[in-house]
């Protein structure tokens, strides 16, 4: 099931940018709860554990048989297998400067100024991906994918709630916390701006390839970052409902497709 574009005349590298924001807000909506109420931790380690299922069946479906259609099995394994090294990399330097527990909620972070850096790094690190993939939907006329929108949206409130936690027991200040995660929001979108900009009239194998890509890297955040930091706090239940989360998106991605 697919979101129609925004508008006829704007123009697609524009839209694209709009819908990354979009994904991108819930980070900014989960920081902003950390100061206007209290959420216990087992509440949003299961919203991040519904969102690892809803955002693993966006990835198999919307993403790699997509993919796999539009271009063929070698575009999407050598895509994966590039998205995955250069997630797994990357992830591996930010973790290594104190950005390690960005999604945690409780004191681990680092509080000096080097690790809010990295902590700002790897939340835009782990947006990126998600932000090229709704652009790189409507490149094709085939819309921003429902579930991959609606997998985007839950499984950034969590992150954003549960670092934004953490940097507040680290002692950072809610300008500094929220400047944050707006900057990364929009700097989302301009990523997706600028990917869509240069795809715009890619063929196909290469559309399928950067959707890999994306797909790779999610895959590695979900396995290496998410899933981790749910369990932690939800403990035996992280399972049925990641798998909860999985068969709604499922569900909705085989509905009718809105144009």
């Amino acid at each position: 099931m697919h979101l129609g574009h925004l508008g006829a005349g704007m123009p697609i590298w524009v839209q694209a940018g709009l819908w990354a924001l979009l994904g991108a807000s819930s980070l900014v909506v989960g920081a902003a709860v950390v100061y206007l109420a209290d959420l216990p931790r087992r509440l949003t380690a299961g919203i991040m554990a519904f969102g690892c299922g809803v955002l693993l069946s966006a990835v198999a479906y919307d993403l790699i048989m997509d993919g796999f259609e539009r271009g063929g099995l070698w575009p999407i394994v050598a895509g994966a297998i590039a998205g995955a090294l250069a997630y797994t990399v990357a992830d591996h330097i930010v973790s290594a400067s104190g950005g390690r527990h960005r999604k945690r909620s409780n004191d681990r972070q680092s509080a000096g100024a080097a690790g809010g850096a990295a902590i700002a790094i790897g939340s835009l690190l782990d947006g990126i991906p998600e932000s090229m993939v709704l652009g790189v939907g409507l490149l094709d006329d085939g819309g921003v994918s429902v579930p991959m929108l609606a997998a985007i949206l839950l499984s950034n409130f969590p992150e954003g709630l549960s670092s934004a936690a953490g940097m507040k027991k680290a002692g950072r200040g809610p300008a500094q916390v929220l400047g944050m995660w707006v900057a990364i929001a929009v700097l989302l979108g301009v990523s997706a701006m600028v990917g869509v900009a240069l795809l715009r009239y890619a063929d196909p194998w290469l559309l399928a390839m950067v959707n890999a890509v994306a797909a790779g890297a999610l895959l590695s955040m979900i396995v290496d970052t998410m899933i981790p930091d749910a369990v932690e706090d939800e403990h035996s239940g992280t399972g049925a409902i990641v798998v909860a989360g999985l068969l709604l998106a499922f569900a909705i991605s085989h509905g009718t497709t809105v144009t």
